[in-house]
């Protein structure tokens, strides 16, 4: 059995604004969220997709949470079966998760 792939935007612009839906990219009772902080261009991107690669090639299904700006970025993967996901933590993501994690 192939590994799939599931492709998200978890926000996007709307006639009423930015909405969002980045608390919901994985159930409060996750087993660890890893979150990434850093400019532009230092890598976050690169590094979530090829951990969704790793996934994949694990036999894995993953989920892919694209950048509601540029489409071709990646703000999270996740692996729904390990329940864990790495999220973009630079703004605008700041607000992922209000409540306190224990990793």
């Amino acid at each position: 059995m192939s590994s799939k792939i599931k492709r998200v935007f978890p926000g996007g612009n709307t006639s009423k604004g930015f909405y969002s839906y980045y608390d919901n990219i994985i159930e409060k009772d996750a087993n660890r969220i890893f979150i990434l902080k850093g400019g532009p261009g230092t890598g976050k991107s690169s590094l979530m997709k090829s951990i969704g690669k790793e996934m994949l090639n694990k036999g894995y299904d993953i989920e892919y949470h694209h950048c509601s700006s540029d489409n071709g970025s990646i703000d999270g993967v996740v692996v729904p079966k390990l329940k864990v996901a790495m999220i973009d933590g630079t703004a605008p993501h700041v607000g992922v998760r209000k409540h306190k994690l224990t990793v």
